[in-house]
């Protein structure tokens, strides 16, 4: 099976072209020097992730040992309100979802090499016909994605830097997850990594 047998699941290859992979990698970076990279951590057991992450926009994800797992619109360290997000990625939103209310968080997480992302579903969203936009940038991930149930098959599905996918309608509640990353698959990154971008509407429009 390939992912792109499951209703909602879609994948835009190379949809963005090298130069502005460049371009929305350089603000990332940037916009991250008012909002740093850290550590997310597992509710209850406090367990860090082996992500690290940011946020942009006007509300960003966060998680912690004594509140779980929830959006807030500032920086769980610096307290400072998230950057605005890049005007690119709005526009792709705009362009690829065809949502009538544009994204209020948009995490970064930063992937090294050993770097991973088990099976989980997205479930602190209220929106729930809003679709999730996920933006690939430097080395390339292997994604598995399954169904609504944590038992359902899973199919795997490489993303490489500038493809553009999206979790909409019965994929927007599936299982999903990172296997790993192949270093040395792109030379967009400085230090070698992966940079995932995902846009979310949080509450109903």
């Amino acid at each position: 099976m390939s992912a792109g047998d499951l209703e909602g699941f879609k994948l835009w290859p190379g949809r963005l072209d090298r130069a502005a992979q460049e371009a929305l990698a350089a603000e990332v970076f940037t916009l991250a020097k008012r909002a740093p990279f850290f550590i997310p951590r597992m509710p209850k057991s406090g367990a860090p992730m082996s992500v690290r992450m940011t946020n942009l926009g006007p509300l960003g994800w966060v998680t912690d040992k004594e509140q779980g797992y929830r959006y807030q619109a500032f920086h769980p360290e610096t307290r400072a309100p998230w950057p605005d997000m890049p005007t690119a990625v709005r526009a792709l939103w705009d362009e690829l979802t065809g949502y009538a209310a544009p994204p209020e968080a948009c995490l970064v997480n930063l992937y090294g090499g050993e770097a991973r992302m088990g099976l989980h579903g997205d479930g602190d969203e209220e929106a729930w016909d809003a679709p999730v936009l996920s933006i690939s940038l430097g080395d390339t991930a292997v994604f598995r994605i399954g169904g609504v149930l944590r038992s359902d098959p899973t199919r795997s599905v490489r993303l490489a830097s500038g493809d553009v996918c999206m979790l909409g309608g019965a994929a927007r509640r599936a299982y999903h997850g990172v296997d790993r990353i192949l270093p040395g698959t792109s030379r967009l990154l400085p230090k070698g990594g992966r940079l995932n971008l995902t846009l979310r509407r949080v509450t109903p429009p």
